[in-house]
């Protein structure tokens, strides 16, 4: 079984994947970790983003062991990450991986921006998880509140606008949701309850 989560900055779909995986015992891959790892590396490199061809030779040989970096989760990387993604030519190169990792014996979780749309079509089941993008920019505000960063509401805010609008107008898979994905809009849930119903969403889709 092939679940693919898809949606915005902050809309919670990281923390359901992980959940939706663990509840079924399926291996789970935050596809926004590959583009993460990437930008860290090019500019690591000395090189300055975005810059295709140093992008482009640097995801060719990206190791995914290094997802687990705890600076991958830093708010300047997510900002990198989003210039990078926006490359076409980064986006193939990543795509193999990705594949690869979905067609798994037993299936997977991969939540993205375009895993239902490109990386798994045929998923057997797709959720686009939104969130108004006030709600979305108070959850990234109190988090980087709680890491002790000195940010302001009204920044975070913008800084969500601008992900969106450049993760949705890009010209190579831009965010949106997949033509069969079923919409699930966490403004007024808390991940207790937005897991109860993605999880009624998946249960409904497969059957059971």
């Amino acid at each position: 079984m092939i679940i693919a989560i898809d949606g915005p900055a902050a809309s919670g779909k990281g923390t359901l994947a992980k959940l939706i995986a663990q509840h079924w015992g399926l291996p789970c891959l935050d596809t926004g970790l590959l583009y993460r790892a990437l930008a860290r590396d090019v500019r690591a490199s000395g090189f300055r983003l975005p810059d295709k061809w140093a992008a482009l030779a640097i995801a060719r040989s990206l190791d995914p062991s290094t997802l687990d970096d705890p600076r991958l989760r830093s708010a300047g990387t997510g900002e990198w990450a989003s210039i990078v993604a926006s490359l076409d030519e980064v986006r193939t190169a990543l795509l193999d991986y990705q594949r690869a990792f979905a067609a798994r014996a037993g299936g997977a979780v991969l939540d993205g921006r375009d895993v239902g749309t490109v990386v798994c079509p045929a998923a057997d089941v797709k959720i686009f998880v939104t969130a108004a993008p006030e709600v979305r920019a108070r959850r990234r505000f109190l988090e980087r509140q709680a890491q002790f960063e000195s940010v302001t509401y009204e920044t975070v805010l913008a800084d969500i606008q601008r992900r969106d609008a450049r993760d949705a107008g890009r010209e190579s898979a831009p965010m949106r949701p997949a033509d069969d994905a079923v919409l699930l809009d966490t403004s007024e849930l808390d991940i207790e309850a937005a897991f109860d119903a993605a999880v009624g969403l998946i249960k409904r889709k497969i059957g059971q």
